[in-house]
């Protein structure tokens, strides 16, 4: 197979290949706007005909209050199947776009809401399947799962990311990929996302403030010994990022909250947060202190079949001129899943930029036809 065939096609197909990410980025997808979500899904499952033409089987699941799921099924010329992970939400608020409209700079870079990560992703992901099928190249079949809660932890689409990752040859994560060189990710932390909420007694901070217990005062004396549970030689991190309580200056409060983000390299490491939060005592004995929350994802750490997977990218990324390399993030995703379960998976094959989830987020279009590239010759070392 001439992975450079396929490059060359793609580099000629790359302004037809921008129009799709413009359009793609031009459907908003809140992950807290059902509405939007379920519009884009709706535009996406079209352009997906449109590309790939009708799907073997298609199945839609209902994602409740988050986005639904698309799961579309493509058979190939092996009986090996791939499933491809793609998520269409993001964490830009509903009118980001007349804000900051997606817009290709004169150096090739591309911005806007999402165009990183991971909808430049999405769309190499669809293209080197199409690619294959116009060359009519060795392919597996290509299980196409699109969800859109991703960026809440995946609460409903968790499960069915299991399930379709346990007969496949390879999960393949079309996330952002990682620095200017693009890296692959092959190591992610988990993520637990925890809320502490404290409760005092109210009482008038200048008639009866000994007939008060603060609840703002105990969660400032608790926060403390919160952030000191990170461990840097372990990869663990603990952030209180938000913290809100009290009624008015002059009243103490009665009650306080705090939301906490931690982030481990090491499976073992949730045993030892959890005990930690479970003993959180405030000094003060009229105050009690609830954690609510948990795990939302475990750490993605390399298996054996997983280090097969990035080998091979390795090799096809070398055919075509450049280097693969690999790195560990603190970010999270839906890889998380199935490397837990001791799966091949290989993540960050999407686009080439930076700032995702910040104002700068971009992609740099030259890397694209040699990243469709990359997925497509992944795709065909599975059918072999």
């Amino acid at each position: 197979m001439s992975l450079h065939r396929i490059e060359s096609l793609a580099r000629t197909a790359l302004p037809e290949m921008t129009d799709d990410l413009r359009m793609l980025v031009e459907h908003e997808t809140p992950s807290d706007d059902k509405e939007l979500l379920n519009a884009g899904l709706a535009a996406l499952e079209a352009w997906a005909y449109e590309r790939l033409g009708p799907p073997d089987e298609s199945r839609r699941h209902d994602g409740g209050p988050h986005g639904d799921m698309l799961e579309l099924l493509y058979r190939g010329t092996s009986p090996a199947t791939v499933l491809m992970l793609c998520h269409y939400d993001t964490v830009w608020p509903a009118g980001t776009l007349a804000q900051w409209p997606f817009h290709v700079a004169e150096d090739g870079r591309a911005s806007g809401p999402g165009v990183f990560d991971m909808k430049c992703g999405l769309m190499q992901a669809v293209w080197a399947l199409r690619l294959l099928r116009e060359l009519d190249l060795p392919r597996p079949a290509v299980r196409l799962f699109l969800n859109g809660d991703e960026e809440i932890g995946s609460p409903v689409s968790q499960a069915h990311v299991e399930r379709l990752s346990e007969d496949a040859a390879a999960t393949l994560v079309c996330e952002a990929a990682a620095g200017p060189e693009g890296a692959l990710k092959t190591s992610r932390k988990g993520g637990g996302i925890f809320e502490l909420t404290v409760d005092g007694v109210e009482a008038h901070a200048g008639l009866d403030p000994e007939r008060g217990a603060s609840a703002v005062h105990a969660l400032a004396e608790l926060v403390t010994q919160i952030v000191v549970l990170g461990s840097p030689e372990l990869g663990t991190t603990v952030n209180v990022g938000v913290i809100s309580g009290g009624t008015g200056r002059n009243v103490v409060a009665g009650r306080a909250r705090c939301g906490i983000d931690v982030r481990i390299a090491v499976p073992a490491e949730a045993d030892r947060i959890d005990t930690a939060l479970a003993a959180l005592r405030p000094s003060d004995s009229r105050v009690t202190a609830t954690v609510t929350g948990g795990w939302a994802r475990p750490p993605m750490v390399p298996n054996p079949a997983s280090r097969i997977l990035f080998k091979q990218a390795q090799s096809i990324a070398a055919d075509l001129g450049f280097t693969a390399r690999e790195t560990a993030v603190g970010g999270a995703s839906d890889g998380n899943f199935v490397a837990a379960l001791g799966r091949p998976v290989l993540d960050g094959l999407g686009g080439v930029g930076e700032g995702a989830h910040a104002r700068h987020e971009h992609v740099r279009l030259e890397h694209v036809p040699s990243r469709t590239a990359l997925i497509a010759g992944l795709l065909a070392a599975c059918a072999t």
